[in-house]
């Protein structure tokens, strides 16, 4: 499309600049695709260069937008590693052929879900869902911070709730693949839920952040959130109530993969090496990044624990995800964004 051409022209004019005034070479720079905002992965990015000498050139996407990129590319990959984002992505991405399988040190340490069987994919943090609303908004309605995935169709929402769109946001397909889980997988139910939840959707986002201040400033009720950017919203003032579901909410795993093809693969498995050790997800505190670090060395600071404590939460099965992604997310833009009543 244009505007990811655009996109794409104008990083490349920022990367040429970037590049004119650093003392990196070709021979010390990697490219990628960052899932994760700028606010999170340049600081990681820099770190990296500082405590290995090799800059990262990175352009941001979404997450589908990202896939939609890597496959297009597959034959001719202009990036090196793909930098964080949902499992679900990698995994739709593995059933593409667009990754390289590699094995860092820190594989062998990382539980079963946190890394791909063949080292397709590897996780450098954990990213539960959490339901996101105004403070204001629940006392004027004289409401209680939604408890459950019912909540969220009560006729006090109708047109007040922001979530990601599943055409461009991994967090839209985490929360899809949620809504699937705690209805047993059974498609119908799911997508009847979904239906009738579009009736109080004011506004699918392109990001999975996307809606996050909207809800902060009151111009909606609220939303469902990866809590890396509920707790974001938060920490930057805003009075929003964070909740969770009885019935469970998903965590998706945020990953990093080598790309099949890459120009510098061994820069970026430095690059995964680094990533998906203690080195940088002890740093996500201290960046005041609230994400679940991977590594079972790495602890989840206080604060982050004590939100999560009493949650039920449950790990997106990335198997179930990929192979069934595309035909999902097609369902879902027939059915619910489409929705015609």
């Amino acid at each position: 499309m244009r505007w990811i051409r655009q996109a794409w022209l104008a990083a490349l004019t920022l990367t040429g600049a970037v590049a004119a005034a650093s003392p990196a070479t070709a021979a010390d720079t990697l490219n990628a695709y960052s899932i994760w905002p700028e606010n999170w992965a340049r600081p990681m990015l820099q770190e990296f260069e500082k405590a290995s000498g090799v800059k990262v050139n990175f352009v941001r996407f979404s997450s589908g937008e990202a896939l939609a990129r890597l496959i297009a590319e597959k034959n001719n990959p202009r990036v090196d590693v793909l930098f964080g984002g949902p499992v679900e992505t990698f995994a739709a991405g593995v059933k593409e052929g667009i990754f390289e399988p590699y094995k860092p040190p820190a594989y062998a340490a990382l539980p079963a879900r946190f890394k791909a069987a063949d080292g397709s994919w590897v996780a450098i943090a954990d990213d539960p869902l959490v339901f996101m609303t105004n403070a204001k908004f629940l006392k004027d309605n004289n409401l209680k911070p939604p408890a459950s995935w019912e909540d969220l169709l009560n006729p006090a929402y109708k047109n007040m709730l922001q979530m990601a769109d599943a055409r461009t946001s991994g967090t839209a397909v985490t929360r899809i693949f949620s809504i699937l889980e705690v209805n047993g997988r059974d498609e119908t139910r799911a997508f009847e839920y979904m239906k009738k939840k579009r009736r109080n959707v004011q506004l699918y986002t392109k990001s999975g952040g996307g809606g996050t201040l909207p809800v902060g400033l009151g111009q909606a009720a609220g939303g469902i959130f990866f809590i890396v950017d509920a707790l974001d919203t938060k920490a930057k003032g805003y009075d929003v109530v964070l909740s969770f579901p009885k019935e469970g909410i998903g965590t998706s795993a945020e990953a990093i993969a080598l790309v099949k093809g890459a120009k510098n693969p061994e820069l970026g498995k430095k690059l995964i090496d680094w990533a998906s050790s203690p080195a940088m997800q002890r740093l996500y505190a201290p960046h005041k990044i609230n994400f679940v670090p991977a590594h079972p060395e790495v602890a989840v600071e206080p604060g982050l624990a004590e939100v999560l404590k009493g949650a039920r939460i449950f790990p997106i099965d990335d198997a179930y995800a990929g192979a069934n992604r595309k035909r999902i997310v097609e369902r879902w833009v027939n059915e619910v964004l489409n929705l015609r009543e």
